[in-house]
């Protein structure tokens, strides 16, 4: 909508819910695809508002799951931050107004949101790796800025953070009352909405929590490479998948003639309609229930949406058909799968430094790293998505060590190719600690090439 042209009436594009308690009557929070409860076709609504992951009633979570004799050693979360605001803007039209401030009377609501302000305004003084120390602790602007975390990102991750409360700590004890500096490792890429998100998990989990026990290093890189980053073979693996993505998009005619219709409403090139990103924006409007935007030609629309979400969709699933981004994954995601494996191996040994270690991420960091594992069915990362990886000692026989790994509460354990088959042979409710040792050591390679035996030469290998 351009100033001085009359709004359309607002569109409300979430159904409004008829459950009890607020919470929608269809799930919101399914992780693999469901055959009784999910529309038999591809439903991009359905898919878009799972993506939204608007906060509800508590949901149901596998987390801490484990038989009585069974003792939590180390708990692993990766996330992706939480609601922001979109990173592209859709030319001649108005901002949707978003207010990123943070506001007891607006909805979500989480009942630690004054005191997480409160805790969050004494925190200038924290002590971060540079440049983090000169990011805002929380969101606070009438008008959000581009990629801004919204009230809705800081809930979700209170929530997320208070329900890994009451397990890991409430339940399991993970940590003791008079925790350590040392038994957290905090890592964060140097956007605010990561830090901020970061600090909302940690404010849900470790309520009221010193600051001078707390210490977030920054991550220049989305995939948490640290000095792993130069891999030439997975550059060649990401410019062939991105390659794969452009020549899907010109077989998609219905997503052509939409994007032109677009533009002409908005009365730009197609080129520089599609260059905006439109459904980042969009998805915005969507999620907040905000109307699409207008221009005096006319206004984008549910339509609209719908041919370009379902692009979305179909693009997941052909990237999932083809071995590029696979190839992609595995060394994309074996410096942050290794370091994870290394910390569980010290923690097996006794070690009792970082027990509770917080990823805080990108879509672009969770995604690699769940195709790197084999959890092909799971859903891209939603807002505030968690990958939670749990390191568990056997009571009975002290030696033993099993893993269990959860995607946004799911137990997807056994959906793993390094676990698939064990589950078929063994009565144990977890998997091996062995196994992801070495899958992360040894089989990552052979899935890639065969030939290699360490990351150094998969990535300098062949075809790179």
């Amino acid at each position: 909508m351009q100033d001085g042209t009359k709004m359309e009436t607002p569109v409300h594009l979430i159904p409004v819910s008829t459950t009890k308690n607020g919470g929608s009557s269809k799930s919101r929070k399914r992780v693999m695809p469901d055959p009784v409860t999910e529309p038999p076709t591809v439903d991009p609504v359905y898919e878009a508002l799972l993506y939204c992951n608007i906060p509800s009633v508590a949901e149901h979570s596998m987390e801490g799951h484990a038989p009585h004799h069974y003792k939590l050693v180390s708990v692993h979360v990766f996330i992706r931050h939480g609601d922001r605001y979109p990173l592209y803007a859709i030319p001649k039209t108005k901002r949707p107004e978003i207010d990123c401030t943070l506001v007891a009377s607006r909805k979500p609501y989480h009942p630690k949101l004054e005191a997480f302000v409160s805790h969050m305004s004494k925190g200038s003084g924290a002590s971060f790796e540079s440049p983090l120390n000169s990011l805002p602790l929380y969101p606070n602007h009438l008008l959000c800025e581009m990629g801004e975390l919204t009230q809705t990102g800081v809930v979700q991750h209170l929530q997320n953070g208070q329900l890994l409360r009451d397990i890991y700590l409430r339940k399991h004890k993970l940590l003791p009352n008079n925790w350590s500096s040392e038994q957290l490792y905090l890592e964060t890429t140097g956007k605010s909405r990561t830090l901020q998100s970061g600090l909302a998990l940690l404010y849900g989990f470790l309520p009221d929590f010193d600051w001078k026990k707390i210490y977030f290093k920054h991550q220049p890189s989305a995939l948490f490479c640290s000095g792993s980053c130069y891999c030439p073979l997975r550059n060649h693996y990401l410019e062939k998948e991105q390659r794969r993505q452009y020549l899907l998009r010109l077989k998609n005619r219905d997503l052509e003639r939409t994007y032109g219709e677009m533009a002409k409403i908005v009365d730009i090139p197609t080129k520089q309609l599609r260059a905006a990103n439109p459904i980042d924006s969009m998805l915005c409007h969507f999620c907040h229930n905000v109307s699409f935007p207008c221009s005096r030609s006319g206004c984008l629309g549910m339509e609209h949406f719908k041919v370009i979400k379902t692009h979305q969709i179909e693009d997941e699933r052909e990237r999932h058909e083809k071995p590029l981004y696979f190839g992609y994954s595995l060394l994309g995601a074996h410096p942050i799968l290794n370091q994870t494996v290394n910390r569980m191996q010290r923690a097996a040994e006794g070690w009792t430094d970082e027990l509770f270690t917080l990823y805080s991420a990108h879509d672009v960091t969770l995604s690699p790293v769940l195709s790197a594992l084999g959890l092909l069915e799971a859903r891209f990362p939603r807002f505030a998505a968690r990958l939670v990886f749990e390191l568990w000692q056997d009571r009975q026989k002290p030696s033993e060590h099993s893993v269990r790994i959860l995607y946004n509460g799911a137990d997807v354990t056994f959906h793993t190719s390094f676990c698939h088959d064990f589950h078929k042979r063994s009565p144990k409710p977890m998997c091996p600690l062995e196994n992801l040792v070495r899958f992360v050591k040894r089989d990552m390679f052979v899935a890639l090439d065969g030939s290699s035996t360490n990351y150094y030469d998969a990535c300098h290998g062949e075809g790179a």
